[in-house]
């Protein structure tokens, strides 16, 4: 849950938010013993989660076993296969079918879903300050350059996002966007000048409340000519700083009524100067966006010489778990009516109520680590077998030991949003993951 300019692509991950709900609404919890399965059980499960051999090392190890071809999806009129994202022969990849299975999803299309209501509200905003000024993107493909994801955006070439670990790479030179950003470029060579993307963005992250793989975001993005501020006594520079600190802060009210405000300086490598909008809500500073005036290198590269612009970046899951008292990113995916029915078109901030009371499950799992060794690797691992039903993986404990060997051992939380769990389908689930741990991760078990 971030917003599009301070992202895991572009800095580190994001402070925890300390103002979203806990899960108290889940109030018991219960731990199931660690028999495993029957070996029929075990048998199936293998045929179900695994591969019938061990992965080779590498990008590859990190995909889910589902063999079957899931039908293409079009986005933005580009048609999409299973095949164009996940490519079993291609040692450059890492989409899992887990990942391929949300594209073409589009939550924030989909106007009685909070993500659109959202969407929607931010776009009524633009529509009254800006009257036919900001052409809206909502239905742009997710398959992007490796250019367009990073080099466009002045990402540095040695940026930690633009690693294995932190991005879905295709092929060595196409990723799932992991920022609307990423479009940025190609619509200011189109000659757009005020225009809001909206779209599904992709990260390997970890897992918890507020982190998911897949989320939204959206990017507003403004330019400038010498007419506009000749006459304000300001730089071009300044100008576009105040226009942007106007014109978001009144985006903050009305989303949020009347409430405190601050800016803080911070740095992102494509806007300079560059600021974070706070707002003091439910008893705590929330960040609410990034923002920013464009770096020049990027106007003048897509025919913008002697202009300014502003740009901005925010992520909606993370302002609807707020505005809608939603306690888990994984219920923005839930088709139970239970969540669905509870919300309508035009109706910003109805309260979501909690009909979950099933408790989380606990397991750990204990390996010694290699050098390859990832949190997000693991991850990735756990959420191929378990899917939405683990909530968090959570290092409890490291130590290392006289030989230099280092030991982890992540505590898994399973728990359905819409159900309570079978002791045996946890204990499949645990079975399978530590299986999975180690022929993929190829670490020791302990």
């Amino acid at each position: 849950m971030r917003p599009l300019i301070r992202t895991a692509c572009l800095r580190a991950r994001v402070r925890a938010m300390a103002t979203l709900p806990t899960t108290a609404a889940f109030p018991s919890t219960r731990t199931l013993s660690p028999s495993p399965p029957s070996r029929a059980r075990r048998l199936l499960l293998a045929a179900t989660f695994l591969p019938s051999a061990p992965p080779p090392a590498g990008a590859r190890a990190f995909r889910t076993s589902a063999a079957a071809a899931a039908a293409p999806v079009e986005v933005g009129g580009v048609k999409i296969a299973r095949e164009d994202v996940v490519k079993e022969d291609d040692p450059t990849n890492n989409v899992p079918d887990t990942i391929f299975s949300k594209i073409g999803l589009q939550l924030h299309r989909r106007d009685d879903h909070p993500l659109g209501i959202l969407k929607n509200t931010i776009y009524s905003y633009f529509d009254k300050s800006f009257p036919g000024k900001f052409v809206k993107f909502d239905d742009l493909c997710p398959l992007v350059s490796t250019k367009q994801n990073f080099d466009d955006v002045l990402v540095p070439a040695d940026h930690v996002s633009r690693s294995y670990n932190d991005t879905y790479y295709v092929d060595s030179q196409t990723v799932l966007r992991c920022h609307t950003s990423a479009h940025q470029a190609e619509l200011l060579r189109e000659g757009h000048t005020h225009f809001l993307v909206i779209g599904d963005v992709y990260r390997r992250d970890s897992i918890d409340s507020t982190h998911y793989p897949v989320f939204h975001q959206m990017e507003g993005f403004r330019v400038f000519s010498p007419e506009d501020w000749s006459a304000s006594g300001m730089d071009g520079t300044a100008y576009a700083a105040t226009d942007l600190k106007k014109t978001l802060e009144g985006l903050a009210t009305h989303l949020f009524g009347a409430v405190e405000m601050r800016w803080v300086d911070t740095y992102f490598p494509f806007t300079n100067p560059s600021f974070e909008l706070e707002i003091y809500f439910q008893g705590d500073w929330l960040e609410v966006l990034g923002c920013g005036v464009t770096e020049q290198e990027i106007l003048k590269s897509n025919g913008r010489t002697d202009h300014v612009a502003w740009a901005f970046g925010l992520g909606l899951e993370r302002l609807a778990m707020v505005l809608f008292d939603i306690p888990d990113i994984r219920l923005f995916w839930s088709n139970d009516q239970r969540f669905t029915s509870q919300f309508s078109k035009g109706k910003l901030g109805i309260k979501f109520k909690p009909f979950s009371k099933f408790p989380p499950c606990y397991k750990d799992v204990s390996f010694w680590i290699n050098d390859a060794f990832t949190e997000n690797n693991l991850c990735e691992v756990v959420r191929g077998i378990a899917g939405d039903l683990v909530e968090e993986v959570k290092l409890i404990d490291n130590f290392t030991n006289k030989k230099g060997m280092t030991s982890h051992c992540y505590r898994i939380a399973y728990r359905s949003m819409e159900r309570s769990l079978t002791d045996e389908e946890i204990n499949d689930m645990q079975w399978n993951v530590r299986e999975a741990v180690k022929s993929k991760l190829e670490v020791e078990l302990r």
